[in-house]
């Protein structure tokens, strides 16, 4: 009974860590409601008003939220200077509340320098951010000069609170931080394992779910992934730690992803395409006869079960699991594997390969293992993994960084941003006052919110439609909180909580639901200051609407940015960078010097997920241009494709000259180089459209497989695989040619 309730605690932990990488949302939520208890608790003992109530939790949330550096230090410095910002940005709304042209000029003018400040980093964005929040504030509260001392020691209060709350109530660490990501990625890799089993198990009915599920999976696992590579340089004491747990992890990436290609392709008449791990709703490879019941599918899914159980169980050298772990890196010699079909062997050798990446993974992550029960295949992966570390623990670190060229002037993002946002909200002043005198500030804050995070006039689109959906949700749930909680404060309080609980925690998942749990809360607010009514809650719509609607205006037409062009320069980048991953991985693996090729893959990685950001105003499911958004889908896939093969490359390439049984080969460079060129070409045609530059075709990368290519035997398994990802780079970088509209070159001869 004991042991089955720690198997079920243990599998909740799991799935926690699981859906919620690093316990980041919940420590927001936590920390957040904190403060804003423990001001409404030292509020109420000083007998305080409701409206002074209602400012100290608005204001120990802004405190909250807007603190955003990773070390505690410059936490704390952040925090120390928001006070005297907020004190001055408070005093000066009550100060012109009865001047309302110099307050109008001045709203404009905090406006334009709170999105500026964005230039000086995470210090400058917070500092802006409290300034503008605490000048809405002062307008929500309606202060006056009278009121502000009592305001002054509110706000402090609130910022003692908040500081209490980071530092004390809900503290995290750097280290910390990370610790729970590593769980988080060993959760997610285990869940991918499950979502593996299903696809290899579905019937012809079940087969579309399991790859949608195993897509899935393999996008969560990359998330957390690229989660702990911005945590690793706070989070590890020295930079061979931080180097060994990067390849470590990428190690167990890469294999998870290749043993789920391995598996469709075990389901398959041909070898499956990577594309069909990457691009939702593509096909699933016709042929084959998956699931069948005979002994080598039968030990498949048993090593998969057992795989599944060596990244879940807490210790890895328990005498259980020893002839297991053995057992499933002994695939990695061919003498090892089950009689069976070319295909399922080779997801034998995938479930080898994956086996001594979680090895590796758990040496990183919890120390030294039990090596008692070594067999001889395991006690041979563990000297592997030793060479590498030590290569890590001696290799320099190259310190040579490109200096970026900087644009200048109206150019330059943060200062095209607030010009925008400063047309924007002073159309949204003129607008909200004719809408309503006292509560026009709803559309500019709109119109500042629609700002953030966005970087074109479809992103300001998309994230304005969402919170005008927000909004609208929202007033109906408003509308019976208020009637629910009355005139009760303390219910109304906890009911507050609440949603500034889901409102922080659902954020990073869905704009639309912070938008809906923050006007649930403000209904019930209106009701603690006895200002709530059904119009007061329309009204919010309407200044919603119309702060959207200036918002998108001021980026359509003073400075624009169209989605096209943002998402033209993040292709090059994009494309520029998978050049230089797959040009530094080819020349190491040829015998060329060694360079920091994950760090390389990990800036590709970043440049295609804000690629992919970017164009969701073109994939969103609401545009009405169905070919466009195709295409767009179309192309990320490709590029994720090509991201992933360029990732294998360079984990292999990594490896030289410490793994044993890969060597370099110089004539890998002539097999890379038709593949950069076209790169090249592609990123000349995206960045010019008057670029004449082709893509060209040949003899295929895989040809050179075979027997006496190159006048030579057959080369290596690790050296197929090198080519093979070669093959699938050439091809997915061929494929892109056709919806960039870049002309291939015609054949010789």
């Amino acid at each position: 009974m004991r042991a089955a309730a720690r198997r079920w605690w243990t599998g909740t932990l799991d799935r926690v860590a699981a859906s919620d990488p690093g316990l980041l949302r919940l420590a927001a939520g936590l920390r957040t409601v904190g403060a804003i208890t423990l001001t409404l608790g030292v509020l109420s003992l000083a007998d305080a008003e409701v409206s002074r109530l209602v400012a100290g939790a608005v204001a120990a949330m802004v405190a909250t939220f807007a603190v955003r550096e990773k070390g505690r230090g410059p936490q704390a410095v952040t925090l120390a200077l928001g006070l005297p910002v907020a004190l001055a940005s408070l005093s000066l709304g009550a100060l012109l509340s009865t001047r309302w042209l110099a307050g109008d000029v001045f709203f404009v003018a905090l406006v334009f320098g709170a999105v500026y400040g964005r230039r000086f980093g995470e210090r400058g964005t917070a500092l802006g951010l409290i300034a503008f929040q605490v000048y809405f504030l002062s307008l929500f509260v309606g202060a006056t000069t009278g009121a502000l001392p009592a305001l002054w020691g509110t706000l402090a209060v609130a910022f003692g609170c908040a500081a209490v709350a980071r530092f004390a109530l809900v503290p995290q660490t750097s280290a910390g931080i990370l610790l729970r990501l590593r769980q988080a990625f060993r959760a997610r890799l285990a869940q991918l394992l499950d979502a593996q089993l299903g696809l290899l198990d579905a019937g012809p009915a079940e087969v579309e779910k399991a790859l949608a599920d195993a897509r899935a999976g393999t996008a969560r696992l990359h998330e957390t992934a690229m989660l702990i590579q911005g945590r690793l340089e706070e989070g590890t004491p020295d930079a061979p730690t931080a180097r060994l747990l990067q390849r470590r992890v990428a190690d167990a990436e890469i294999c998870a992803e290749r043993l789920g290609l391995l598996l469709l392709t075990a389901r398959s008449a041909e070898r499956a395409d990577t594309l069909t791990l990457h691009l939702p709703g593509a096909p699933v490879p016709e042929g084959g006869h998956l699931p069948v019941r005979d002994p080598a599918t039968d030990a498949l899914r048993r090593d998969l079960r057992a795989l599944r159980t060596l990244v879940r169980h807490p210790v890895a050298g328990g005498a259980g699991l020893a002839p297991v772990r053995n057992r499933l890196l002994g695939y990695r010699d061919e003498e090892n594997l089950p009689a069976a079909s070319p295909p399922v062997q080779d997801v034998f050798r995938g479930v080898g390969e994956a086996a001594r990446a979680v090895l590796g993974l758990r040496a990183a992550l919890d120390g030294p293992q039990d090596e008692s029960a070594d067999s001889p295949e395991t006690a041979r992966s563990r000297e592997e993994l030793d060479a590498e570390d030590a290569a890590i623990d001696g290799a320099e670190r190259a310190g040579d960084e490109a200096e970026e060229e900087r644009e200048a002037g109206l150019r330059r993002p943060t200062t095209r941003a607030a010009v925008q946002v400063a047309v924007g909200s002073a159309l949204a002043i003129v607008g909200g006052e004719l809408l309503s005198e006292h509560r026009w500030y709803w559309a500019v804050l709109t119109c500042w919110i629609v700002f953030l995070n966005t970087a074109s006039t479809g992103e300001i689109l998309v994230k304005g439609y969402r919170r005008l959906l927000g909004t609208a949700l929202g007033v109906v749930a408003g509308i019976g909180l208020a009637a629910l909680v009355g005139h009760h404060t303390v219910t109304a309080f906890a009911v507050v909580l609440l949603c500034v609980f889901c409102m922080f925690y659902t954020a990073p998942l869905s704009y639309t639901l912070m938008s809906f749990f923050v006007t649930a809360a403000l209904g019930v607010l209106y009701t603690l200051l006895h200002t709530y009514s059904l119009d007061v809650l329309l009204l919010r719509i309407a200044e919603t609407a119309l702060g959207v609607a200036c918002g998108v205006f001021a980026a359509a037409f003073v400075l624009p940015v169209r989605t096209d062009r943002r998402t033209d320069e993040l292709l090059t980048a994009v494309l520029d960078r998978l050049g230089d991953v797959t040009g530094a991985a080819v020349e190491q693996l040829s015998g060329g010097p060694p360079a920091d090729l994950l760090d390389r893959a990990r800036e590709l990685d970043q440049a295609l997920a804000d690629l992919r950001a970017a164009t969701q105003p073109l994939t969103h499911p609401v545009t009405p241009l169905r070919t466009r958004r195709d295409t767009a889908e179309y192309v990320v896939a490709l590029l994720e494709t090509c991201a992933y093969h360029a990732r294998s490359l360079a984990a292999t390439a990594e490896l030289l000259p410490s793994h044993p049984s890969i060597a370099a080969d110089p004539r890998l460079r002539g097999a890379g180089q038709r593949i950069l060129d076209n790169i090249g070409a592609v990123a000349a045609r995206v960045g010019d459209e008057r670029s004449t530059a082709e893509v060209r075709t040949g003899p295929s990368v895989a040809s050179l497989l075979k027997p006496g290519a190159f006048g030579a035997p057959r080369y290596g398994r690790v050296t197929d695989r090198v080519l093979r990802h070669l093959q699938r780079l050439d091809e997915a970088v061929v494929g892109l040619a056709r919806p960039l509209a870049v002309p291939l070159a015609r054949p010789a001869g």
